[in-house]
């Protein structure tokens, strides 16, 4: 038997071990008292900052010239937005024997979120699929979810999420909509400057999102909330997620033959309808989770990375394929270190061999 080859090492995302140390920093020295209160005023400028940029950054005139394969983007929209959401209500069979309600409900939420962008081009250069319509399909997605996720994480999570009282609409407006729609309305003016800076700016997101990431992990600290998980519910959850990423992959390859989809857009539907956004997922949950969102993040940054060390495995096996078309270009080395801190199509980042 032809044993699989491996890539010489697994990617792991420097974000990943940036969120990873923040964690740490927030369990041994919180923020407490007037501290708190600096973070927490600090992490909602940052959730409204990287909305804007979302905005500014994501181009309209793309995503509408992309709905020419629609059939594509609509397979991928089902995936993210349908078929992840009823394998994360399928999994509330598991409360309480193998997850704990609040990790349920971070596990739901990481069902809701949209595709990613970046790493879902990544990927899909690698194994040589069709590039453009990964760029427009996780775009689409993106876009999407900012007004889907939080009307699908209110219907869904009910209280948990903050319900459809006023003031959770209010939020979500104002700390997510209004910065977005505010970026798409000034991009003309501010496009030029983000393409320039557009290395400044990662800095930029990568900081907002520890912020919140702190600020969030923090409140859980000085509530206690950490004292409601063990290992074995973390290795629970790990082991649903496994399951939840293996059938989300197998579903879009197979279901995007059955609907006669050719090879490279399989691989393009494979790798942006089971993917889910870091990026987008952690200032959502800020907003829709408030104190709770340590918990409700967990699951989320969990997946984040499997995703990237299954898919990196994956799509290079795609590249080795004999069907792979003979003229595509493969990357030298493969897309490992995705930081999903930008919703803009970039290229690839490679990982050392």
């Amino acid at each position: 038997m032809r044993r699989p080859h491996l890539p010489a090492r697994l990617p792991v995302d420097p974000f990943i071990m940036g969120l990873l140390a923040t964690v740490g920093l927030a369990a041994l020295w919180p923020a407490r008292g007037a501290a708190a209160s600096v973070a927490e005023a600090a992490s909602t400028a940052a959730v409204a900052l990287l909305f804007f940029l979302y905005g500014a950054r994501l181009s309209t005139r793309e995503a509408l010239d992309g709905m020419r394969h629609w059939r594509l983007h609509l397979t991928v929209l089902a995936s993210t937005f349908l078929l992840f959401p009823l394998l994360g209500l399928a999994a509330h069979a598991l409360v309480p024997t193998v997850l704990t309600p609040p990790l349920y409900s971070g596990l739901l939420f990481l069902c809701l979120v949209p595709s990613t962008i970046q790493s879902s081009i990544a990927f899909t250069s690698i194994a040589r699929g069709n590039v453009p319509a990964a760029i427009c399909a996780g775009s689409f997605s993106s876009l999407i979810g900012i007004f889907l996720t939080p009307v699908l994480a209110a219907g869904l999570l009910g209280n948990g999420a903050g319900g459809f009282s006023l003031d959770s609409l209010l939020k979500i407006v104002l700390q997510l909509l209004l910065p977005f729609l505010l970026g798409q309305a000034l991009r003309p003016w501010a496009g030029g400057f983000l393409v320039r800076n557009k290395k400044v700016l990662g800095y930029v997101d990568r900081g907002s999102i520890l912020l919140v990431v702190y600020t969030a992990f923090s409140a859980g600290m000085v509530a206690g909330i950490w004292h409601q998980v063990s290992l074995p519910r973390l290795g629970g959850l790990m082991a649903v997620e496994a399951v939840i990423l293996a059938v989300m992959l197998l579903v879009t390859w197979y279901g995007a033959k059955r609907l006669g989809f050719s090879r490279e857009d399989r691989i393009a539907i494979q790798f942006a309808g089971s993917k889910k956004s870091l990026a987008a997922g952690l200032p959502m949950a800020s907003v829709l989770f408030g104190a709770q969102a340590s918990l409700a993040v967990l699951p989320l940054m969990l997946f984040h990375q499997m995703q990237l060390m299954v898919c990196a495995v994956l799509a290079r096996r795609r590249a080795r394929d004999p069907l792979a078309t003979p003229g595509a270009e493969l990357p030298e080395r493969a897309a490992g270190h995705v930081a999903e801190v930008s919703h803009t199509p970039q290229h690839p980042v490679p990982q050392a061999r």
